[in-house]
């Protein structure tokens, strides 16, 4: 293993050590003379890329800071590391950018005995024999980009955008055969194509992906939209492992937290199998192909924050479909940016509307989605305007329809941020026709969790609010309550469970039959995750009182314990189960909110528990 042991930039240091894992102790230790970053052996020699790292925040963070990275090579002798063979190999004078100060990234060592090394910052790749004569070296190149969303828009996914010329400037490399590798081209300095190529051995390019592989990832509801004038997804790992007879090369994403699967039996024209959550910011992946293994190293920890803690994610090959995703835009007629699924309503001809939250704050969206199959398709997406431009200071964490062919919406509302607790109801074609704030009595002691969900019953809409505001009774969330026909509001108060940690809140409400279905959940994660549940209410309790009087508490009954549902495919629990949905035999939708991929794996859950 490499141990960066440097106290600062211009004078770094590091040493290469050897652990017996059985006895867990040192056998040998190597000074490398610089600060290592990454480490690959083929049970013959190590390979080690010193990449001597620059100061980011001197020099606009530019290359031509001294001193320069190089490539180490130490024999193993009898299973030993034999130090006293360190051999430093130079790179200098290679690279057509900043060629003094090349910037090692990666290593890899082919069945020959080459090493493959990334000049990620130089957009370089040196190929080195096992003696460490540079057998070939060449510009990693540029990649001509086109339908990226490459600006930070507040929220919209628009991709429309190009960028000619972008530098690959790949991080991790491995070889698939002695004659090829693969490269993950996450960026840095002015580059970041987004994508993956393959490589000959002497620089030429087999294989480049473009942006289809970060279009894969905006299709699945991965896209890091915060990311987009930077470098996307930023495909940073890749692997490569021969599963059963199938050559496979593994990309994983650091910002969009999948990893992709390609079977490249072509080499010419690799073929994406399948699309992998892998935990919150992977930074590398081990395949164990004798097991039919693939492993994901995850280093995000967001245990202060209530999220999941730094963990690993392992997957095996099996004969079966695949789990994930759940919930996809692929196939549709143009590329559908999607995420944070919040509110949900049923349609008509087996489709679900469903409404992105405020991460999507420039582009409030309501998508259909077809269930009729596995992963269940968002087929269309209708923008929500205002005088016909994009609707602004929306919020959306309900939709219901409206029975005249469009919908009721509810914004939740954040006065910080100037968005308004309202209702809007929209047309077919997403434009809004009326805006219903909320009355001055509940805007009086309003917090900022507002309204998660809406429902229709009859005339009267109903609307559940997240958690207690400023005179609710501890545990008790209202259910607020908007007549269509005589404009009056009223409210009663929901009984919410009590949690042993952090706070428990409501995140929809939907009618069916003689009930009213919420969801109330905790705000845990990962193993802290203690209360998912669908309850119901009897319609007959849900008598609203008017708001100058004391609000009537229902009586709830657990429907389900939606824990189970959410441990099954054996990740980690998620969070936010925001959306629901019930068809008029009472099958019932689920999905949870992704936060945008925004300190957040990205995974959405989305699935049916039948009837209810």
């Amino acid at each position: 293993m490499g141990v960066d042991t440097s106290e600062n930039y211009t004078d770094p240091s590091g040493l290469l050590k050897a652990v017996d894992v059985t006895s867990k102790t040192e056998t040998a230790v190597c000074d490398l003379g610089g600060q290592p970053d990454a480490v690959a052996t083929n049970g013959d020699f190590v390979a080690v890329a010193i990449e001597n790292e620059r100061d980011e925040d001197r020099g606009d963070g530019r290359t031509g800071q001294m001193p320069a990275g190089f490539l180490v090579l130490v024999n193993i002798i009898n299973g030993r590391l034999a130090c006293d063979s360190l051999k430093t190999i130079d790179l200098t004078g290679l690279a057509n950018i900043s060629p003094e100060d090349p910037e090692p990234e990666f290593v890899d060592i082919n069945d020959l005995g080459e090493v493959v090394v990334s000049l990620q910052e130089n957009n370089h790749i040196v190929v080195v024999s096992a003696e460490g004569r540079i057998i070939h070296h060449f510009s990693a190149g540029d990649v001509d980009l086109a339908g990226i969303d490459a600006t930070d828009a507040g929220g919209a996914l628009i991709f429309k955008e190009s960028q000619p010329g972008r530098l690959r400037e790949p991080d991790a490399v491995r070889w698939i055969d002695n004659d090829h590798f693969a490269t993950a081209n996450e960026g840095d300095m002015d580059g970041g194509s987004r994508g993956w190529t393959i490589f000959n051995r002497n620089g030429r390019v087999v294989y480049e992906s473009g942006p289809s592989f970060e279009h894969a990832l905006v299709q699945i509801g991965h896209y890091p939209d915060k990311r987009s004038d930077s470098k996307g997804v930023e495909p940073e790992s890749i692997e490569t492992a021969t599963l059963g007879t199938t050559p496979m090369v593994f990309v994983g994403a650091e910002r969009g937290s999948v990893v992709g699967v390609y079977d490249v039996t072509d080499l010419a024209r690799p073929v994406l199998r399948q699309l992998l959550p892998s935990g919150i910011g992977p930074e590398g992946y081990v395949a164990i192909p004798e097991r039919n293994l693939l492993i994901s190293a995850n280093e995000v920890d967001g245990r202060e924050d209530g999220a999941a803690p730094a963990h690993i994610m392992i997957y095996r090959l099996a004969q079966a479909p695949a789990q994930y995703p759940m919930l996809t835009s692929a196939g549709a007629k143009q590329l559908i940016g999607w995420g944070a699924i919040s509110g949900m309503a049923a349609g008509e001809g087996g489709t679900i509307h469903a409404v992105s939250d405020g991460f999507y704050g420039d582009q409030p969206s309501i998508f259909t989605i077809d269930v009729s199959t596995f992963p269940a398709r968002v087929t269309d997406a209708t923008r929500i305007t205002r005088q016909g431009r994009p609707a602004q200071k929306l919020d959306l964490e309900g939709i219901a329809p409206d029975g005249d062919g469009g919908f009721w919406l509810a914004s939740e509302g954040n006065t910080e941020k100037q968005i308004p607790h309202a209702l809007y109801r929209v047309d077919a074609n997403g434009e809004i026709t009326t805006e219903i704030p909320l009355p001055a009595e509940l805007l009086a002691v309003e917090r900022r969790f507002g309204m998660e969900g809406i429902t229709r019953v009859g005339h009267t809409l109903w609307m559940a609010i997240q958690r207690e505001w400023q005179d609710d009774p501890a545990n008790h969330a209202r259910l607020i309550a908007y007549n269509l026909i005589t404009r009056q509001w009223g409210a009663v108060h929901y009984p919410k469970e009590v949690p042993a940690k952090g706070w428990v809140g409501l995140s929809e409400i939907s009618a069916y039959g003689n009930h009213v279905y919420i969801i109330e959940r905790d705000n845990q994660i990962s193993a802290n995750a203690a209360i998912k549940l669908l309850t119901r209410v009897p319609l007959e309790q849900m008598r609203p009182v008017p708001l100058d009087s004391k609000p009537a508490v229902v009586s709830k009954e657990v429907v389900r314990d939606l824990l189970p549902d959410l441990a099954r495919t054996k990740g980690y629990i998620q969070d936010k189960v925001e959306g629901l949905a019930i068809f008029p035999d009472g099958t019932a939708w689920l999905s949870t909110d992704n936060d945008g991929v925004d300190s957040h794996s990205g995974e959405t859950l989305f699935w049916s528990i039948g009837q209810l």
